[in-house]
């Protein structure tokens, strides 16, 4: 079954996640229809290949002209019409930059397993429980239902300023017109009745100009009263969500929500003072005694744009948080003399503002690092925010070119910190701008959440660790001296975030058993972990007991190999990885012999082995292990295909294949039949296709058993046995004779 078939089995609060992530840059409709050639392209490889990635979009754009020959043949007209719009998309979009859509659809496939390993979990951890607290739901639907209440208030008062606007005008043009008749008419008692109804018309004005300024002092009231409370709790929590996100946890929806209300209260504002503008206006031209417009007026403007500051000021934030593009599952983590892309947006969407902000970046600008280490930004480091670069319109700019640069200093630190230090320091890159609107003038500033600067590549997994510990433990966006004394974690947050390294990276969580063994390994054979509270030192600074490494490096070795040599087998779940010798041994004792199962290496960084049990003649049970195989071997032959071809040798020379089972019982080609590479080569005879009179090679992994003990003498005597021992076994036997015996 395809991913995207998956995805379209899931429930809607998934199918909700997914909808967030599709839109313009890469429509669903594409997504859809070429759902299996889309999952079968290398889109990660070609994010950072320019050539592999120009070859895809062309083919991509083949694929859909393919589409419309079929749908113009079904004279399906709204379909026709899209994937014009589409393709029209592809070829002008992407032609110059073809890395940016290959980025593109490799975010979105990642995404899609992460939401896919999400619905597999049973029970979600306590992270992910409190971003989707249904009180926090509440909160976003009372923000909205209020915002609407005060646009509708706003709107309302409108049409009281001009009833008053009216009234005046009508008190105006009758005084005036008194105001022009003789003396002798002004004494008739028809101009003194005149004089009582214009006096009655000018207490209606004065009760008017005091119900409106009280309606405008009402609005003004509850904007600030949503501002300080629902509405920077709202923003708060979005950020929150971001952190957790770059983290790999759930994705941060909302901020379309929230743009909708932040410019819904702005429009409000500048309504409301607009209407102290014409109040100020019917002043000009009509005051008396106990006017409460001169009065009041000054304090509600004052007001108002004190709110506007405050509303343009929270409005302006990261969306997306800095990133390399060769790395986009390591956000926050820059590499020296790299480009990075980071995405801004104004909460404040109004089209007067379009092309009119100008953005500048700067990195630690007026702040104390923890180091010596300076750094300045190359590229193009100043633009302006457009509606017209992003997919749903919003008010953005996006640095794409921007690169960190480290500044040799007097004191010759640079490069002289250790691996530790350098990954725990924070920078910051800040962005400044200035809105000018109205007659208001507002300088802007917003920065991102510390990043880490590594010079090089060997750094990052350290780095990463960083900026893991760092956005789990608090929601301090600026921090910067946060290593400085790191505080504990508690366990079970930390081992929610492990599952999501998982998740995010090689699509698959862990399950509840991995987990506790992470745990028992974190912090030993105790029993309860809820509350246990882990050191930074002992996650990523301190050795393993009896290792020469730490538990991060460990950890992060094993993501490496899971994601360049045994994904798909990951995928479906046939790695049970992380299990102790321990407990492999009581989970295989009562199989069926030749079940296996397969397991990490806790003594060698990025190795997998495989365990199985088998019964001796006395009817004893032993397991035997295979030395791990580790990158180096798996890039020279596929790991399904080691499983389907591994042989061992017994004492009496007769070569057989152990592996039955996959744990607990399923067959060994049911579950990676899927996976092999092909089926295994038969030797021809020199004249059968061998070059220049060679027979063909193949490798076959094989290992010798002695039949005199229940275990091997040393590891060696279950390592594969090399070419050229193997080579000398093909030069004597055919493939059909070495199933059954050896010389």
């Amino acid at each position: 079954m395809s991913q995207w078939s998956q995805v379209q089995q899931l429930e809607i609060k998934f199918l909700e996640q997914v909808d967030q992530f599709y839109d313009d840059n890469f429509p669903m409709e594409i997504r859809h229809l070429l759902a299996q050639w889309i999952e079968s392209q290398d889109w990660e490889a070609a994010a950072n290949n320019e050539a592999m990635a120009m070859i895809l979009l062309q083919n991509l754009i083949i694929q859909v002209d393919d589409q419309l020959d079929r749908v113009s043949q079904e004279k399906n007209l709204l379909l026709i019409h899209n994937l014009k719009r589409v393709r029209k998309l592809l070829q002008g979009k992407y032609h110059g930059n073809p890395m940016h859509i290959a980025v593109i659809i490799s975010n979105c496939l990642r995404e899609e397993r992460r939401i896919l390993a999400a619905a597999s979990m049973p029970v979600q951890g306590p992270l992910e429980k409190s971003l989707q607290n249904s009180v926090v739901s509440e909160r976003q639907r009372n923000v909205e239902h209020k915002v609407s209440a005060i646009k509708n208030s706003a709107q309302m008062t409108d049409q009281d300023v001009k009833y008053l606007e009216d009234l005046q005008e009508e008190f105006d043009f009758r005084y005036k017109t008194i105001q022009s008749l003789e003396q002798n008419d002004k004494n008739s008692a028809l101009i003194k009745q005149e004089m009582l109804a214009l006096q009655a018309m000018l207490n209606t004005l004065d009760y008017k100009r005091k119900e409106v300024l009280g309606k405008i002092g009402r609005v003004i009231h509850e904007i600030d009263m949503l501002m300080s409370n629902m509405l920077t709790e709202e923003l708060l929590d979005w950020k929150r969500r971001q952190q957790i996100a770059c983290i790999g946890g759930p994705l941060h929806g909302g901020l379309d929500q929230l743009q909708n209300c932040f410019t819904l209260l702005a429009e409000s504002l500048f309504q409301v003072r607009r209407q102290l503008e014409k109040l100020d206006e019917l002043l000009t031209r009509l005051t008396y005694d106990g006017d409460p417009i001169p009065v009041q007026r000054p304090q509600l403007l004052e007001k108002v744009n004190f709110l506007l500051y405050n509303l343009f000021r929270n409005s302006f934030v990261v969306e997306r948080q800095p990133c390399m593009p060769t790395h986009p599952q390591r956000p926050m983590v820059l590499k020296t003399l790299i480009q990075f892309t980071v995405k801004l947006r104004l909460l404040i969407k109004l089209p007067e503002l379009n092309y009119q902000i100008r953005v500048k970046a700067t990195i630690d600008k007026n702040v104390s690092t923890v180091s010596n280490r300076r750094f300045v930004l190359c590229g193009t480091h100043v633009k302006a925010m457009n509606m017209d670069e992003s997919a749903n319109g919003s008010l953005s700019v996006e640095f794409r070119h921007l690169q960190p640069k480290e500044m040799k200093t007097s004191a010759g630190s640079k490069g002289n910190e250790g691996p530790h230090m350098v990954t725990e320091e924070l920078h910051s890159i800040s962005f400044e701008t200035q809105v000018c609107l109205y007659g208001l003038t507002i300088n802007l500033e917003t920065s991102s959440l510390p990043v880490v600067m590594i010079s090089n590549v060997s750094q990052l997994p350290n780095a990463w660790a960083s900026i893991i510990w760092y956005n789990l433990s608090t929601n301090d966006p600026q921090n910067l001296s946060f290593f400085n004394n790191p505080p504990a974690a508690t366990l079970s947050q930390l081992l929610e975030v492990l599952s999501w390294q998982f998740s995010s990276y090689v699509g698959r969580g862990l399950n509840s058993e991995q987990l506790n063994m992470l745990a028992e390994k974190l912090m030993g054979q105790q029993v309860s972990y809820n509350d246990y509270q882990l050191s930074w030192a002992k996650f990523c600074k301190e050795h393993l007991p009896g290792k020469s490494f730490t538990f991060w490096v460990w950890l992060e070795a094993i993501l490496d190999l899971i994601k360049k040599h045994i994904l798909p087998l990951w995928i479906d779940g046939y790695v049970m990885g992380f299990v102790s010798k321990e407990k492999e041994r009581i989970l295989l004792k009562d199989k069926t012999p030749g079940t296996f199962l397969l397991r990490f290496s806790e003594s060698n960084l990025g190795g997998i082995t495989f365990t199985w049990v088998d019964q001796l003649e006395n009817g004893d049970v032993t397991f035997h292990s295979v030395e791990p195989y580790n990158k180096g071997r798996l890039a020279a032959l596929p790991f399904a295909d080691i499983l389907r071809d591994y042989k061992v040798i017994m004492a009496d020379n007769v070569p057989e294949n152990p592996l039955k089972y996959l744990y607990p019982d399923i067959p060994k080609d049911k579950a990676f039949g899927k996976h092999y590479s092909c089926q295994p080569n038969e030797v021809s005879k020199p004249s059968d296709g061998g070059g220049k009179g060679y027979v063909p090679s193949v490798f076959i992994p094989v290992s010798k058993i002695l039949n005199d003990s229940t275990e091997p003498h040393s590891p060696s005597d279950l390592l594969p046995m090399s070419p050229s021992v193997y080579a000398v076994l093909r030069e004597h036997l055919s493939p059909t004779a070495i199933e059954t015996a050896v010389s």
